[in-house]
């Protein structure tokens, strides 16, 4: 939201996991439609620990409205599933973020909002200005400049009559030819019959 907080805790839950040894860490919260970053790191910790290890699994990250609609398949949740939990314990990752504004229209007109996204990612381990190890995971994002709309139709009258004439004429061509063609055999048969009495 154009500054820099520390210790955010708002719509945010931090579980313990593996005695204390790891998180869950679950949150929500409101960014600006400007290029950006968030983080998850140690260096708000009021006392920083000795061995830091930011391997980590993303179950979910989503921007906006979740859709709901069965048709619709996109990358609402490109990084559900990252594991990194093999990497370097003290590796910083960043995750860019190439966030697409997607509209779904139904088809009585109403509209919903919501977020796709695209995703790189690097790893590499980061010093402070101490010499330091201070690994972080970071997101950084950005936003297209193009809106993706997905609009939901009823086929037209027409459309329907027209595919099932297309349907009927195939099926009628179809058997035409399988006609002539058992037509034709009959006949030469008929011939070869023929052919071998005299």
């Amino acid at each position: 939201m154009g500054r820099h907080e520390v210790g955010h805790i708002d719509n945010s839950m931090k579980i313990p996991l593996n005695s204390g040894a790891g998180c869950r860490f679950e949150g929500q919260f409101s960014i600006n439609k400007v290029p950006g970053n968030f983080h998850v790191s140690t260096h708000s910790a009021s006392a920083q620990p000795q061995n830091p290890d930011m391997t980590h699994v993303i179950h979910k990250l989503s921007f906006g409205d979740t859709l709901q609609v069965q048709n619709v398949h996109g990358a609402f949740n490109a990084l559900g599933g990252a594991d990194r939990l093999t990497s370097n314990p003290l590796a910083s990752h960043d995750y860019i973020l190439k966030i697409v504004p997607t509209v779904y229209e139904d088809k009585s007109g109403k509209q919903r909002y919501s977020y796709q996204y695209t995703v790189a990612n690097k790893e590499y381990v980061a010093y402070s200005h101490t010499g330091r190890i201070i690994p972080a995971i970071w997101f950084r994002y950005d936003l297209s400049p193009i809106t993706v709309k997905y609009t939901e139709r009823r086929q037209p009258l027409y459309r329907f009559i027209t595919t099932i004439c297309a349907i009927i004429g195939g099926t009628f061509t179809v058997a035409g030819i399988l006609d002539s063609c058992i037509f034709t055999a009959s006949e030469a048969w008929k011939k070869i019959q023929l052919g071998k009495m005299h």
